[in-house]
């Protein structure tokens, strides 16, 4: 098992509940230095509220969280973006109606010594971030192009290269790929791939094991509050990785007769239906 100094993040005996309702129970999670994590689970698995909680919007009923090996104590969302966590939602990253230089700034302008906004440097700060993170060098997209112009995975790729900009150390990419084309799917984990060159970890919340599988170093998946399964994919095909969905579906377990995971921590049960997990 690794320990909180080799991990990046590493989320302890995470519990939450809200009313009656547990929505983590026991959830040890964590993300290493350059790594890719898929979090997979249906809707009502507890993704959401384990990255609300890693992000500093929730507070866990019990638990700790360690960043860089630090026990963090007061975390806040604005804790979490000063230590170098950004988050990239689906549908609210961009401004729709602004073009591509004022979404890279948006909210961390660069100023003049008398406190205006540099609009020149900002835009020539924006081609060079379209070239070297996103590797935009077509006519058909410039700095002046209104990001309500663009495809979803166009737009992916502009808020991922905002957060690598800005150096953030940990992105979480929620749902990065749903309603997507094939095509469009296959860009935006092209700007996942760049994520782990520049040296930076990932969390790619989705259900779908298709589409995150292929950028993954390792895939952990939670049902109904419990991380059930983790795999890292140097020691999983695909195909393998699939029959063992099936047995979680039908029986709860990876293994017949025992809970045996190609992971680095015991996991809990799960029965959930294995459709969630497909295309």
């Amino acid at each position: 098992m690794a320990t909180q100094n080799d991990a990046l993040v590493r989320m302890v005996d995470i519990w939450k509940s809200f009313g009656h309702v547990e929505v983590l129970r026991g959830v040890n999670f964590h993300i290493g230095y350059n790594e890719i994590v898929g979090l997979l689970g249906d809707n009502g698995a507890g993704k959401s509220t384990l990255i609300k909680i890693l992000t500093g919007v929730h507070q866990p009923d019990r638990g700790e969280i360690y960043w860089k090996g630090q026990k963090l104590v007061g975390y806040s969302v604005a804790k979490a973006r000063d230590l170098g966590i950004e988050t990239v939602f689906q549908e609210r990253a961009l401004a729709e109606q602004h073009t591509i230089w004022r979404n890279i700034f948006m909210g961390r302008e660069i100023t003049t010594p008398w406190g205006f906004i540099d609009i020149k440097k900002e835009r020539e700060e924006t081609e060079r971030i379209m070239r070297q993170y996103m590797g935009f060098t077509s006519a058909a997209l410039s700095v002046d192009s209104v990001v309500g112009t663009m495809s979803g995975g166009e737009k992916q790729g502009v808020a991922i290269a905002r957060a690598l900009h800005f150096q953030a150390d940990l992105i979480i990419l929620d749902e990065p790929t749903t309603g997507l084309s094939l095509s469009e799917t296959q860009k935006v984990l092209s700007f996942v791939e760049e994520i782990k060159k520049n040296g930076k970890s990932a969390i790619f919340i989705t259900h779908n094991i298709y589409h995150v599988y292929p950028v993954a170093d390792r895939i952990v998946v939670l049902d109904r509050g419990r991380v059930v399964g983790e795999f890292e994919k140097a020691a999983i095909s695909l195909e393998k990785l699939v029959e063992k969905l099936y047995l979680v579906a039908r029986t709860g377990k990876l293994e017949n007769g025992q809970e045996e995971t190609v992971s680095q921590e015991p996991k809990g049960q799960s029965g959930q239906d294995l459709q969630s997990f497909m295309p």
